[in-house]
């Protein structure tokens, strides 16, 4: 999978592309991490490449967006499709977090 990071003033965007197995999803849990630790609350993340999540890279968003809330943050996903969309909608995540198209 790839993960490319942009940061900006007070906003991290990740664009991630390819599919999203539980060594994938160690690695973002280890980028998105530093950078909550490092003080950023609110995160984009694009999931246009994104063809496959398994339930660890499920996790991984559950758990980031549990830590950003209490600091008033928000992780945004954008532009699932597909099994991904499914896959947020059976699990009912598609109602915690925001998502754009």
């Amino acid at each position: 999978m790839e993960i490319n990071t942009n940061v900006s003033k007070d906003e991290v965007t990740l664009v991630l592309a390819g599919s999203m197995y539980v060594e994938d999803a160690a690695v973002l849990r280890e980028k998105l991490i530093s950078f909550v630790e490092s003080g950023y609350k609110q995160f984009v993340i694009k999931l246009h490449g994104v063809d496959y999540i398994d339930s660890s890279g499920l996790g991984v968003l559950v758990a980031i967006q549990k830590k950003v809330l209490p600091k008033e943050g928000n992780v945004t996903l954008v532009g699932a499709k597909g099994v991904v969309k499914e896959l947020f909608e059976l699990t009912r995540l598609n109602k915690v977090f925001t998502m754009q198209p």
